[in-house]
């Protein structure tokens, strides 16, 4: 039902990559889908993510999560959000225990960050374009607000889409090349004429060690090639289903 990554397992923190097994929503929804935005019956949605909170030890009401909006925006909470609350944002940091983050993801980058040192915890949805625009950055300053010293963070990248399951267009590439001419490292041709196969764990990896941070780590898992674990986007796309489910990455502080 879930993974752990071994540089997570620190004293004062649980955590866990959910894959999609393990829970009770049907069809291509099966099984685990925490996706709140989905089509899928919202009592199997709340019904799985309690099984998620269960899993790390936590009430259902104290599992967070934000609205993702493919941002680059974090919000720090140390309490449930209220009914009325923007929850518009693609990270949440936290420095208070017994409150599980996380966020939802199906082919996108899912982060989960601590520094143990300090008691202080984040986690991050971050595509290409959260990437590009700051959410790594913007997510460990707002850790560093509460107290965390970039050299004692821990980050993981739980299970993404692997470059090669990524294709993309001769405008998507021309768009990092502009950025930097150093990021044609992540592009490969592929097998159709101008079109290219990004490699987005490397990039938001790299994104990360250059942020100075302890510990790096990646889990190497692809959402898109491993159907029995993880929902996909792209392959929901590609096979012309109608919607598509969602996985949590979350942590907590004990």
């Amino acid at each position: 039902m879930k993974i752990e990554a071994d540089v997570l397992k620190l004293d004062g923190i649980r955590h866990g990559f959910f894959t999609r097994q393990g829970g009770v929503s049907g069809g291509i929804y099966t099984s685990l889908n925490i996706g709140l935005g989905s089509d899928d019956e919202r009592s199997s949605v709340l019904e799985n993510r309690g099984r998620v909170a269960d899993q790390l030890g936590i009430g259902a009401d104290r599992l967070v999560s934000p609205y993702q909006i493919h941002s680059a925006d974090v919000i720090t909470v140390s309490a449930p959000f209220a009914l009325d609350a923007d929850r518009k944002a693609d990270a949440l940091v936290t420095a208070t225990p017994g409150l599980a983050i996380g966020i939802a993801t199906a082919d996108c980058g899912p982060l989960l960050f601590a520094d143990t040192k300090a008691g202080v915890i984040g986690a991050a949805h971050s595509g290409w374009k959260g990437a590009v625009t700051g959410i790594l950055q913007n997510t460990v300053a707002a850790m560093e607000a509460l107290g965390a010293t970039r050299t004692n963070i821990t980050a993981v990248l739980g299970p993404t889409i692997s470059q090669g399951a990524y294709e993309v267009g001769p405008e998507f590439k021309e768009r990092f090349l502009q950025e930097h001419p150093d990021n044609t490292r992540y592009f490969k041709p592929s097998e159709r004429a101008e079109h290219f196969m990004f490699d987005l764990p490397a990039f938001i990896t790299d994104k990360l060690q250059a942020l100075g941070l302890g510990v790096v780590a990646d889990l190497a898992l692809c959402t898109y090639a491993d159907e029995d674990r993880f929902f996909s986007y792209r392959r929901t796309t590609h096979r012309k289903e109608p919607d598509y489910g969602r996985q949590i990455s979350a942590i907590a502080l004990l």
